[in-house]
């Protein structure tokens, strides 16, 4: 409508007849003839065009832009630490607001409850909370990670999974170190009500592991991997194709009314993780001081990262359909649910398209 108003007023004012009475406060009558006449009509008719596109801009622009940002989540770390997108936001006096997230199922929550714009999780995770009513798309793939196992203490036991049959077993709800633990048990004829789960956020997950307090631990790095490298905690399984990829989601709402930037949130990610990429070592470094973490840590953690494909697709909602089932065979998402249609309506590739060269 704003558009459309003001073509109106242009074409009002290109029809009304201009005088040196209607303009003698700027002009005097001495020097009024009909070529001032179309000179004075173009110069309002540009004044008016460019009014138009300050106010479409002004009505797209969002008072300030929230991210959250992860330890599981190089891209997001070095973002942060670079300020790019508050360079890039800087002319459209945008600021830019940092989130800490601890884990999938708390990006979640923060874009749920509208805390945050854009929260990063694991694929499976955003599939299981969108099923369960988060307006969210997946719109930017950070990494492909191998960023959980099930990890067990140094002098344990237990070899297999079968092994954890009556065991406690830590794993955080809602993300994908849990529904890891889920499949993995699946596949061995197992279910969760064949352990004892404990539901702990994954740091208390790792401690509570090392202090013996449970028996196995669905990991989640760089925790895990400061585990394996400090305390000499065992992987007993590994299955990097039960580790679902690293999404960015963003806010339906937010998508909705300001898709330039979201646009713009994704060009700064793509510019972290080509940067990334190029620079291993520094990126390492800058994990290793985010997370507060000794830097062999960081550098196991971003071995277990695959950067190469950013642009949510086919794959990935292939990846997603075949591990779909375990969130209705463990009852994780209300009876009925279509599972399928959630994720195609997840994943929204436009944007990152848009991008991504």
């Amino acid at each position: 409508m704003l558009v459309h108003e003001i073509d109106i007023s242009i074409e009002e004012i290109l029809a009304s007849p201009i005088t040196p009475s209607t303009v003698n406060w700027a002009l005097p009558i001495t020097i009024w003839n009909p070529t001032m006449n179309s000179i004075f009509k173009r110069i309002v008719a540009a004044a008016a065009i460019a009014l138009a596109a300050v106010g479409i801009a002004q009505a797209d622009a969002p008072k300030e832009i929230r991210l959250d940002y992860a330890y599981y989540s190089p891209p997001s770390l070095v973002l942060k630490r670079f300020g790019w997108l508050e360079q890039d936001l800087k002319a459209e006096n945008i600021p830019v607001k940092w989130v800490l997230s601890a884990g999938s199922n708390r990006a979640l929550e923060y874009l749920n409850s509208g805390s945050i714009d854009f929260g990063s999780t694991a694929g499976l995770a955003a599939v299981l909370s969108k099923a369960n009513g988060n307006p969210i798309k997946g719109i930017y793939i950070y990494s492909r990670p191998e960023w959980t196992a099930l990890v067990v203490p140094k002098d344990s036991p237990i070899k297999s999974i079968k092994d954890l049959k009556g065991k406690k077993v830590a794993a955080t709800k809602g993300t994908d170190p849990f529904l890891f633990l889920l499949r993995s048990l699946h596949a061995e004829g197992l279910k969760k009500s064949d352990i004892e789960h404990v539901a702990l956020q994954h740091a208390d997950g790792r401690a509570a592991l090392e202090q013996g307090k449970v028996d196995a631990w669905a990991g989640l790095d760089p925790l895990m991997a400061a585990s394996e490298v400090e305390a000499g905690s065992k992987m007993i399984y590994r299955n990097v194709a039960y580790n679902t990829y690293g999404f960015l989601n963003v806010t339906e709402k937010f998508a909705r009314d300001h898709p330039d930037h979201v646009r713009k949130v994704i060009a700064a990610y793509e510019k972290a993780r080509k940067w990334i990429i190029a620079n291993p070592d520094e990126t390492a470094r800058i994990i290793s001081e985010e997370a507060k973490l000794s830097l062999p840590v960081a550098k196991l953690q971003l071995t277990r990262n695959d950067f190469k494909n950013s642009v949510p697709g086919e794959e990935h909602v292939k990846a997603f359909k075949s591990a779909g089932s375990i969130l209705i065979e463990e009852e994780l998402v209300k009876k009925g649910t279509d599972v399928n249609k959630v994720i195609e309506e997840l994943i929204e590739p436009s944007f990152a398209k848009a991008v991504v060269r």
